[in-house]
């Protein structure tokens, strides 16, 4: 499968999707607004939501792609710095579709990877 898998492990339920919008803290930049929770899971999971003030079909579409992509090689990173597991929702805005999925993933490295991280000195 090489170094980056390829297998999306994604929330689903309804009511999940509810918890982490009222209990996760929150990232906001201009690209997306993205809840975290830390999990008890053995892997990161992640729910994209696209409302349709975004575009048509094929804009929404393209949103989701470009942010499972980059949360694809972020979550590579994130599991070698943790131990910890957080589960993810991203909701796209309306700049999302037009960035490439470095650009998104330079945004999650700066804004969101400090939040789960701390920086140890010593």
């Amino acid at each position: 499968m090489g170094e980056y898998s390829k297998r999306f492990f994604s929330i689903k339920n309804d009511r999940e999707f509810k918890f982490l919008f009222r209990k996760g803290e929150t990232c906001v930049n201009y690209a997306f607004v993205c809840y975290f929770r830390e999990n008890k899971r053995r892997r990161n999971r992640c729910g994209i939501v696209t409302g349709k003030k975004i575009g048509n079909a094929v804009t929404r579409n393209r949103s989701r792609r470009v942010i499972r992509e980059a949360f694809r090689f972020f979550d590579h990173d994130l599991r070698q710095l943790t131990e910890k597991r957080y589960d993810f929702i991203f909701v796209a805005r309306s700049q999302t579709a037009s960035q490439k999925s470095q650009k998104i993933l330079g945004l999650m490295n700066k804004k969101l990877k400090p939040l789960l991280v701390p920086e140890t000195n010593g």
